[in-house]
């Protein structure tokens, strides 16, 4: 994808080929959502997305901070106190949060093996949260550089919603900060991340317009601005059924009574429709309300973009219901003069997991909401607007009461034409922080962007390679795991491969003294202006001379696991041959990266995802365990003949999970010969939900209606659909009966339409 701003191709860049922490920001609708979804398709680093709250986790496609890091619902002081706590306020500091540490060990592999950590809607992050996360990172990583040496892009509009911080908090939190912004954390006040801004905006074309919001949004409102907007202002303002008008509010109560009394207000029969909701899906992070009730002449907005290629709706998009029925809402456009009707959208809860074999982080489905993408719209409030872009609204911010909500209300609309003021536009109420706003000078330009891309470039590659050939923290891994065995005796699972342990710790420590000579001729090179092409031929040689011996030590690792796993009573010691597994792997796939890496460098090639991963780094761990699980069964270990001939089709790699359309994982399950139920079972979801991706499916001709329904039931549907052309689904349900389902319907629909 290309992008347009030279501030966007330099994110991706820092990203890629840099460990400098990046701050984001640009005003409302400069494509900050896309240049993160851009991020994450492409980026060669293992990856987790985080927010401060459970709708921005959801709507981000990551998880909350909270449970990322397994923090409690408490304020942070950044020391090693012991802090008071009432029943009003608790407070956790360093020793605290040591004290009750209980991370399992799939997010503890999580952190040890994450590069890059995106925070999204850090506007509301606060900066003793930001410390708390610090910690964590350096504690579980045991690693006292900043973040634990991760890299962490920061993506947000200060000028937008700000952190909560209670008055009792505050009172405390005080005395350590100097603001409650997430820039005011300890940590970023010593290392201050880039700042970099978009500056191009795509959601308004209309110079006047931009030149008040951007006035607007940095304290630097004129006369003449309100003025201007002021000549919107319409009291008695009353938009009629079709006008496609939403109103603007800053209160929920407010919002929730317009659209309930406008709904009661039509007439006609009142449909409720009920989300699906499978497995872990709390109700705190429901995208939209569970129970959707709606009446035709409705007025609805759609809250997700259409991901088909027609592009029919945004998230925003006003329309009118047109009709109703049991399982069948049509939405009709007035401005297009065009109606569709709506398909169920799928929400996902995640968690994130490290793979056994290519140690990528991976997204786990642990949850799934799915429901009409649409919710009544005569009125929502400024908070909830965020995101959505508006073609005309009515704005009632007379009560405005936290800085950037006008800002937030008036970005929501592509231009002056849409608006509808509901009182004159006061100037008390609408400043922004002056904190924010004196940390907006700190904007890099284009100038210091290419500056700080060269060196941070060079200090990534030097770091990187010196990395990938340090085994230090392996070495003390491997000791501490080999002086485990001496209290044990022979009698036990695990005393018994005393020997075993002594073997491997010291194949390892063969590896230290030449590791140390490479690292300093590391050094000695990129002190020496970076020669990339003499770089690559050291790395090439470090790389042949070392994986032999790592290739045995993988192997021994995974041989002795394989062995312990048919062992009973023995999972303490299975944990601990899975954390040098872990490790070793990881080890080995630096290595490869790196070489790879320095390689693209030369070549003067992107470092994106796609470039820097191999077949052989994908495959290397599943390889070994074959070879291991080769010897077990010549050596007649039970129970393994099967799981030999599995292991191939089973643990194969696709390395780090892509964003596939749900339909497709469908197909894939569906080519596998699973039926419809245990599909829906396999994905968590509702075996309604499935039967909407085979009506895709059979839309786009990849499933027959015949590989669904017998010759007999397409005959008579066939005849159904011949008598009643012009009938929707709903219409067609009335006649039929019971005689066919809905889904029977919408499966023989979409063969006319393909």
């Amino acid at each position: 994808m290309e992008f347009v701003s030279a501030e966007a191709r330099y994110v991706l860049q820092f990203i890629n080929q840099t460990n400098r922490s990046v701050f984001l920001t640009g005003k409302a609708g400069t494509g900050k959502t896309t240049l993160l979804r851009e991020i994450i398709a492409t980026t060669h680093k293992k990856t987790a997305v985080v927010a401060p709250t459970g709708i921005a986790a959801l709507n981000a496609g990551g998880v909350t901070i909270h449970s990322f890091f397994q923090l409690p619902f408490a304020a942070f002081i950044p020391d090693l106190s012991s802090p008071n706590t009432n029943s009003f306020v608790k407070f956790e500091s360093r020793a605290t949060l040591k004290r009750h540490f209980k991370m399992n060990a799939i997010r503890q592999s999580v952190i040890r093996n994450l590069e890059l950590l995106i925070v999204d809607e850090v506007s509301m992050l606060r900066a003793d949260v930001l410390d708390a996360m610090n910690f964590m990172l350096q504690s579980v990583r045991k690693n006292d550089r900043i973040f634990g040496g991760v890299q962490v892009l920061f993506i947000g509009d200060l000028m937008q919603l700000p952190p909560v911080i209670k008055d009792e908090e505050w009172s405390v939190l005080r005395n350590y900060y100097r603001g409650k912004f997430f820039f005011n954390a300890l940590v970023l006040e010593a290392h201050p991340p880039l700042y970099v801004e978009l500056s191009k905006i795509f959601r308004q074309t209309d110079e006047n317009f931009i030149a008040v919001l951007n006035n607007l949004r940095n304290n630097k409102v004129l006369p003449s601005d309100i003025q201007l907007l002021n000549s919107y202002v319409k009291p008695d303002f009353k938009p009629s059924a079709e006008s496609g008008y939403i109103t603007l509010t800053t209160h929920n109560a407010k919002a929730d009574s317009m659209n309930a009394n406008a709904l009661a207000e039509l007439e006609g029969k009142k449909y409720s429709y009920q989300a699906e909701i499978v497995d872990d899906f709390p109700d705190k992070i429901y995208p939209i309300d569970a129970v959707l009730e709606l009446k035709k002449g409705a007025q609805v907005m759609f809250v997700k973009n259409d991901i088909s290629p027609e592009k029919r709706f945004f998230n925003g998009k006003m329309g009118i219901v047109q009709s109703l029925s049991e399982r069948e809402i049509v939405v009709f456009f007035p401005d297009e003069n065009t109606s569709i009707e709506v398909e169920k959208y799928e929400w996902q809860n995640l968690r994130y997991k490290v793979h056994e074999n290519t140690k990528e982080i991976e997204e786990e489905i642990i949850g799934t909401f799915t429901h009409y993408p649409i919710k009544l719209a005569w009125a929502i409030t400024v908070h909830k607007s965020q995101g959505l872009t508006f073609d005309k609204a009515v704005l009632d911010v007379s009560q405005v009461f936290l800085p950037g909500q006008a800002y937030v209300a008036f970005s929501r609309l592509r231009s002056l034409q849409g608006l509808v003021l509901k009182s004159p536009l006061q100037l008390n109420g609408i400043q922004n922080d002056p904190d924010v706003v004196q940390y907006a000078d700190q904007k890099a330009s284009t100038d210091q962007l290419a500056l700080a891309l060269s060196e941070e470039t060079q200090k990534f590659l030097h770091f990187y390679s010196l990395q990938a050939f340090d085994w230090t923290n392996l070495k003390q891994l491997f000791n501490k795991h080999r002086n485990s065995y001496f209290e044990l005796t022979d009698r036990s699972a695990k005393g018994r491969n005393r020997d075993w342990a002594v073997k491997i710790s010291t194949t390892l420590e063969t590896l230290i003294e030449p590791s140390q000579k490479f690292a300093n001729q590391l050094h000695r090179l990129f002190s020496n202006q970076s020669d990339y092409g003499l770089i690559q031929q050291r790395i090439d040689a470090a790389y042949h001379y070392f994986l032999p011996i790592f290739d045995q030590l993988v192997f021994e690792i995974l041989y002795k696991l394989e062995e312990v796993k048919r062992m009973k009573k023995v999972k303490e010691y299975l944990d601990e041959l899975l954390e040098l597994d872990e490790f070793v792997i990881s080890a080995v796939l630096r290595m490869m990266k790196v070489r790879q890496l320095v390689q693209l460098v030369v070549d003067h090639q992107p470092l994106t995802k796609e470039n820097l991963q191999t077949e052989e780094q994908r495959n290397y761990r599943n390889s070994k365990r074959e070879e291991a699980l080769k010897l077990l069964k010549s050596q007649q270990f039970e129970a393994i003949e099967e799981e030999y001939e599995d292991i191939v089709k089973k643990t194969k790699s696709k390395g780090k999970n892509s964003k596939i359309p749900t339909q497709d994982i469908t197909l894939e399950l569906w080519k596998q010969k699973h039926s419809i139920e245990q599909i829906a079972l396999e994905r968590k979801l509702t075996v309604h939900t499935i039967n909407g991706h085979i009506t895709k499916l059979i839309a786009s001709k990849q499933i027959a209606i015949h590989d669904v329904l017998p010759e007999d039931r397409c005959l008579g549907l066939q005849e159904i659909f011949k008598q009643y052309p012009d009938s929707t689904i709903g219409e067609l349900k009335e006649l039929v009966g019971e005689t066919f389902s809905w889904d029977e319907l919408r499966w023989y629909k979409a063969t006319l339409s393909s």
